[in-house]
């Protein structure tokens, strides 16, 4: 029997009206952790759970399965005596379930919906077609509503479990007990040990994970003292005096064994947006061009003031003091040059010469 997808089916009588919205259904052959053979159940993703039928028309299930300890979902290459079918393996935390699905195209659609409903999030690393992905879009938009009418209104926090914004550390992550455990279950390479709000809402917790054939988890109760600082509540208390300290005391105590939870989130290398086609309206996810953006041309540099200025005229010399500054030799060619008359200076002198001696020869 082919699987169909689900929009939203209304069913009456026993357990299956009390389910959440159904996404997704069909037949599945399902194998859990401790089950020695497989059993083909009617499978329903309803919410964030998947439940089992004996067959689609019976009312109430067999089994449930509840995705919020999901770890992890993977293809199965090994063959099936029906060659058509298509294996995966649901990683759960409390084991695997094997799950086989009629075939390849099955497999697909229920990886798309089972990763859109843990994630709330289309998930990109599948081969669906526009019309799948537009049906897993808005399975997403309605199990986050779902998930925000049921959550319930919390009281305000205590002032003891809001840190200083200077004091939290890069592994604080404000996720349950649970979802810590699946966040460093699913990412071993990113450290194994994160900072999370408390359950009471007056304190704070540590959660590690380390591998003993098998993931093994510990939590660790951090609360902030009056006078300040905080303290790691084991049989003999840490007192430590920020929360930067806290991980750095725990780090110490294992010998390093123990690290911080940093999970680098994926950023986009593009930037994109979306238009609307002008000719039939269709709206279409664009990329930017990556070229890079045209320089504006240098401006010249600035001149001083300073040297904008003309440069002084360098005073006349005095003739006064170039004569003095000659030597007196009369041998020197610059003072024959500056002292030797003009000829009609020398023709005058001669007439005055001649005068004289006229003068004093009447004279005698």
């Amino acid at each position: 029997m082919a699987v169909a997808p689900v929009k939203q089916r209304s069913v009456t009588g026993g357990t299956r009206a009390q389910l959440p919205p159904c996404y997704y259904e069909g037949y599945l052959e399902k194998r859990g952790p401790k089950e020695k053979a497989s059993r083909r159940l009617w499978s329903s993703l309803c919410g964030n759970a998947m439940f089992f039928f004996n067959n689609a028309k019976d009312t109430h299930y067999v089994e449930r399965l509840d995705l919020g300890g999901f770890v992890s979902l993977r293809d199965d290459c090994s063959r099936d005596r029906n060659l058509e079918a298509a294996r995966l393996i649901l990683r759960m935390k409390d084991g695997e379930t094997k799950i086989t699905a009629p075939n390849l195209e099955s497999r697909e659609l229920w990886k798309g919906f089972l990763y859109s409903v843990v994630d709330l999030n289309v998930p990109a690393c599948l081969t669906l077609l526009p019309g799948q992905l537009q049906m897993l879009k808005e399975v997403v938009d309605k199990e986050r509503s779902r998930r925000r009418a049921r959550t319930p209104t919390r009281a305000p926090p205590s002032p003891l479990s809001v840190p200083l914004v200077g004091e939290i550390p890069a592994c604080f992550r404000p996720v349950s007990r649970t979802e810590a455990e699946v966040l460093l279950e699913r990412h071993p390479d990113c450290g194994n040990m994160l900072l999370r709000p408390g359950r009471d809402g007056c304190s704070l917790a540590v959660t590690t994970r380390q591998d003993l054939n098998g993931s093994v988890f510990r939590h660790y109760r951090v609360t902030q003292r009056e006078q300040g600082g905080y303290i790691i509540d084991v049989e003999n208390p840490i007192p430590c005096s920020s929360l930067h300290e806290v991980i750095d005391a725990l780090v110490e105590k294992t010998a390093g064994t123990l690290q911080p939870f940093l999970l680098e989130e994926p950023y986009e290398e593009n930037i994109t947006y979306v238009s609307s086609n002008d000719e039939n309206g269709e709206r279409m996810l664009h990329t930017a061009p990556s070229s890079p953006l045209p320089r504006a041309p240098a401006l010249p540099p600035k001149q001083d003031r300073l040297s904008s200025k003309p440069l002084p005229r360098s005073p006349a010399p005095d003739r006064r003091i170039l004569a003095a500054a000659v030597p007196s030799s009369p041998t020197n060619p610059m003072r024959r040059l500056i002292l030797s008359p003009s000829p009609l200076a020398q023709t005058l002198n001669e007439e005055l010469k001649l005068k004289l001696e006229k003068r004093r020869a009447s004279q005698e």
